[in-house]
Order: structure tokens, then sequence, then C-alpha cells
């Protein structure tokens, strides 16, 4: 078969019985004033992971407050980390973590409805008609989503939309409409890789591989590629193909049905490594997607709030039950060491994650792909479900002129935290300093992604501090 690259674009497949496999960007396949030159312009790429129900936040006097507090000891750059974070210590120059920023409507939103309005900013009542506003991601997604075969990639652990107040995805559209989220890495990776006909469906379903039938056709196009373009053809095959095995596995976990038989049977049935694999294997999905050109835009809600749908078992993959009640569990006797330890395993897989995408080096462009790639990444919630102080980390953008290697901290000396009595929720008291809005740090991200803008959800003014 003979390629004609004036003819080849990113949006062009292998071919092979009746499958399609997306081709990765190379330089070789871009038009002469696309190629890496001077005066080309990389993409620019947004991905927003979100997990629920806080973080660990023990009181300075707490046993536990030297090791498993998730936000760093010291600020600017003289920062330490703690074992609940320390994962993203080999990162510690390509992100910035985030202290006292919240959305002013949302602050006194009971956190069980947190992920609603984490991308919107929209003020969501407590009960009520519902509204909601578009999320960043579709803003984004607006302005650069017509370059790409998929405007936008809408993923989350549980599927769907949920309910209102309930969310299980992070997208909403102009409207204030959830989009759904996809949770099945078997489809997103067909949706993103393969077109297939029955034969080609038929065979994948025999657990036949998807590049098998494309070897040949992958082989003439290897012929004519430039050196350097071969060896990145070559190992987004070997990514594609490992993708492929993970996909299989993981989808083992995720399609399992919630569990009507006793606690002790459901820990017999799934292992503890499942939820790992799974939640790689979703992370796995957005940086192939990304390293394609398939899209440039992508949301994981990792769980939903209060504890329901099959994230609640995420916490599996460290030993323990669920999720939601390790949050509850922290005024007993080792409950924040036992809650840092679950967000541990959350913080290794984001920093797994952006460390795959700082050690990928931009297909047919400058610098890595965390360089062109902006990752938000955290929670509504700080302790016991309060909606104020989010933990935060923006990471990637070094082509964008974002500057990292800081913890910025201005939620002051002491935020709410410590262990929760029983009594009034945290949510209801007053507390002696506002936060920051996080619209800021949305205004900042998207004019350093090229957009023309001042406001976001209605506040204007960017964060000038992630930029110096």
């Amino acid at each position: 078969m003979a390629f004609n690259f004036n003819r080849l674009d990113r949006r062009r497949f292998l071919r092979g019985s009746g499958a399609a496999l997306a081709l990765p960007l190379l330089s070789s396949n871009l038009p002469l004033s696309a190629s890496n030159s001077a005066g080309r312009e990389n993409p620019k790429r947004m991905a927003c992971i979100y997990f629920p129900d806080g973080v660990p936040m023990p009181l300075r006097e707490d046993p536990a407050y030297q090791d498993w507090s998730w936000f760093p000891h010291g600020g600017g750059t003289e920062f330490t980390f703690t074992k609940c974070t320390d994962a993203f210590e080999p990162l510690r120059d390509d992100l910035t973590v985030l202290s006292g920023f919240s959305h002013p409507g949302a602050r006194k939103v009971h956190g069980h409805r947190n992920a609603d309005q984490f991308l919107t900013a929209a003020e969501i009542r407590r009960d009520g008609p519902y509204k909601n506003a578009v999320s960043l991601d579709q803003v984004y997604a607006e302005h650069v989503g017509d370059q790409t075969r998929f405007s936008s990639l809408v993923m989350s652990t549980d599927g769907g939309i949920g309910t209102p107040r309930a969310a299980q995805t992070l997208s909403f559209n102009r409207a204030g409409r959830a989009i759904p989220a996809e949770q099945s890495p078997k489809r997103i990776f067909d949706m993103l890789f393969v077109k297939s006909n029955v034969d080609a469906a038929r065979r994948l379903a025999n657990n036949e591989s998807a590049l098998d039938e494309m070897l040949e056709d992958a082989n003439d196009l290897r012929s004519i590629l430039s050196s350097d373009d071969r060896l990145r053809f070559d190992e987004y095959l070997d990514s594609v193909r490992e993708a492929e095995i993970r996909v299989q596995k993981a989808r083992e976990w995720v399609n399992r049905p919630l569990p009507t038989v006793d606690r002790a049977k459901m820990e017999a049935d799934i292992s503890p490594e499942s939820p790992r694999l799974y939640v790689q294997t979703m992370l796995d999905m957005i940086y192939l997607a990304f390293k394609t050109d398939s899209t440039r835009v992508a949301t994981y809600q990792i769980g939903r709030e209060n504890g329901a749908g099959v994230s609640d078992r995420l916490a599996r993959a460290v030993g323990f039950n669920l999720a939601h009640q390790l949050t509850h569990d922290t005024k007993n006797p080792g409950g924040w060491e036992n809650l840092g330890k679950y967000c541990r395993f959350l913080n290794e897989e984001f920093a797994r994650f952006t460390t795959r995408l700082k050690e990928t080096p931009e297909p047919a462009g400058t610098g890595s792909m965390l360089d062109n790639t902006l990752l938000l990444f955290g929670s509504a919630s700080s302790a016991f479900h309060l909606s104020r102080n989010y933990p935060l980390v923006l990471a990637g953008g070094r082509n964008m002129e974002i500057k990292h290697g800081k913890y910025l901290n201005y939620a002051g000396s002491n935020p709410i935290s410590g262990a929760w009595s029983g009594g009034p929720e945290p949510y209801t008291k007053k507390i002696e300093q506002e936060d920051q809005p996080l619209t800021r740090v949305f205004v900042t991200m998207l004019q350093q992604l090229g957009m023309e803008t001042n406001s976001f959800a209605g506040a204007t003014g960017n964060f000038p501090d992630l930029l110096s």
C-alpha cells in the first residue's frame, strides 16, 4: 500500500479487516506550515481530574499532622511534602499546590454535592430548582474542539450523569445540562482508536488484538517515515497494545455489578489491585487520546460524593473497604493515616500519569507533552466535606508560561480542620478568612491556553502568581 502524505492528516487511520486505528501525530504527516519550526504553535491541552470527599487535615497538635496532612508544610518555594503527597516530589518543578481557593457560591454547600459545581462555579442550592452552568472544560472545548476528532473526552468511574446535586460527570454544556461520562475503558478505547464493522467487532470480542490485522499497513507506513517519527510510531503502537491489554483486565472490575452478598464474600471476589489498574487505565485513555490528538480536552471524575456507586470501592486498592467511610472515621485512632493512605493512592496515580506526559516528547512539536498540557487535579472539599480550601494541584504548561515549584497557601496558618465531633458540621461555621475565588485560576488557565477572556462564571480577573 502506498502512502501519500499530502493527503494524510492526523485523523487518518491504519486499516485492517474492517477495523481502523487512529494514527499518532507525526511531523512527517503534517503540512509544511505545521512542521516543527520556530513559527509552529504546539497543541494546547487541558485535563481536569476530580476526587470526592476531601483530604486529611489534622490539627497541628495531632500526631498525624506531620506525616499525613494533605497540604505541604511551609510555603512558597520552601515547602516539604508529607507521606500523603510525597509522590509529587519528583514532579516538584512541574506543579503548584494551591490552598485557600474555593467557589464563593458553593462555600455553604454540603460536600456531598460538590462535584456538580467544581468546574462550573455555579451556586447550586441545597433544594429547590436545580440550575447549573457551563463547565471549564467545555468552555475550552468550544474554543479548540473543532481541531480534533472529538471536542472533549468526558469520563467518570460511575458513568452517566448521576442526579442533580449528586453528579457523576464534571462536564456541563452551555445550558448547564450534564454531559454523560463514559466509565468503560473498553468503550473509550474503541471510540478513540478503533472504528470497526461487524466482523472486526466480532474479532475484538474474541480477544484478538486490534493491531494484528494492521501490521502490514503499519510496515508500509513505517518505511517512509523519518527516523525520529519511526521511533515515535513504534512507541505509539506499543502504547496502544499495552493499553489494549490493560483495558481487557480493567473492564472486568468496572463491569462487576454492585454486590448484594455479604461483605466477606465481596472482599474475596475483588482483587485489591483491580481498582488501581482501573484508575491507571482510565488515565491511560487520556494520555493516548492526547498523544494521537484525538482530543485536547478531557475530564475524569474519579468518584462521586456520599459513598454511592462503584467508585466508593476504589479504596480496596490500598486494603480498605469503602472510600467514603474513611472520611468519617478520622476521629478514630489511625483515622487520619488511613484516609491519608487512600489519598496517597490517588496522588500516586496522578503523578504516574503526569510523569508519563513529561517523559513523552511532544509529537511533531517542542518540549514534552506535559509542557503543552495543563492538568488540574483536586477536590471541592477539604476536611469533613467542607466546601472551602479546596485541595488542588495545577501541573504542566511550561510552554504556556506557567511557573511551578511552589506551594501557594492563601488559607492562612489555621484553616478549619481537625476531627469532627459529630456536632454541627464545619461547613456551617463562620471562618475568619475568606478563600480566593477559584475562578481566577480558571481564567488564568484559559488565557494561557490561548483564549482571550478575563472572566468565568461572572467573575473577573486572573491569578498572576501562577505566572511569576
